[in-house]
């Protein structure tokens, strides 16, 4: 198990900021370092292009026994199979985005799956206008019991049964669940949906599938 050191970062207000459609670069708020995403991270302000989003994280990555790094997702049902890259955390302090939405990007501050507790956090844009559309466009489709398998840069795979599809408002975004340290071993795929605003150039939610690791 690694061990994951605690840093105090106050943030004022948390939550996912919205996933863009045809975006540029995006970023999303990603939860401050701590037993669990602490306090709450400013939404993301509006944008000629727009941004995608999730939670505030942690400021310092982990140097003292690091887990294999995510790097590929797949989730067979739907046809997803992407490669997974770590991020960390803009200066604005929200959670990087990979630019293009074929790829998908890991909290490298959070869980990962070699992990014994905890969620592993993975997200991406849903499309893009220089890239189209991502295969996470497709993640509002998952059922309950389908299988996402997430394999790490070692070769080793850790399977994860669907629990739930959620729809969540950008401003409800339980962070704190979702970037927990702590419970089962979780997944939580994450990335936009709902209405596109074109004025503020965002969704108005954010698509969560959260699956539990197979023993």
């Amino acid at each position: 198990m690694r061990r994951v050191p605690v840093i105090a970062v106050t943030l004022t207000v948390m939550m996912l900021a919205a996933c863009a459609p045809v975006s540029e670069v995006g970023t999303m708020s990603a939860p401050e370092t701590g037993s669990a995403a602490a306090g709450t991270v400013p939404p993301t302000p509006a944008s000629p292009t727009p941004q995608a989003s999730v939670p505030a994280a942690p400021a310092t990555p982990q140097a003292d026994a690091p887990a294999p790094t995510p790097d590929r997702l797949e989730l067979p049902s739907l046809g997803v199979d992407m490669r997974v890259q770590p991020v960390g955390v803009e200066g604005s302090g929200e959670m990087q985005i990979p630019e293009r939405p074929s790829v998908a990007g890991w909290y490298r501050f959070g869980m990962a799956p070699a992990d014994d507790r905890g969620t592993t956090v993975i997200a991406a844009h849903v499309d893009d206008r220089v890239y189209g559309i991502g295969p996470l466009a497709k993640l509002r489709e998952a059922r309950e019991g389908d299988v996402v398998t997430v394999t790490d840069a070692d070769g080793t795979a850790t399977d994860y049964v669907t629990e739930s599809v959620t729809y969540i408002p950008r401003a409800e975004l339980p962070v704190e669940e979702l970037f927990t340290r702590e419970g089962p071993r979780t997944l939580a795929v994450i990335t936009c949906g709902g209405d596109f605003d074109q004025q503020t150039r965002t969704y108005s939610d954010n698509v969560v599938l959260i699956a539990r690791a197979r023993s």
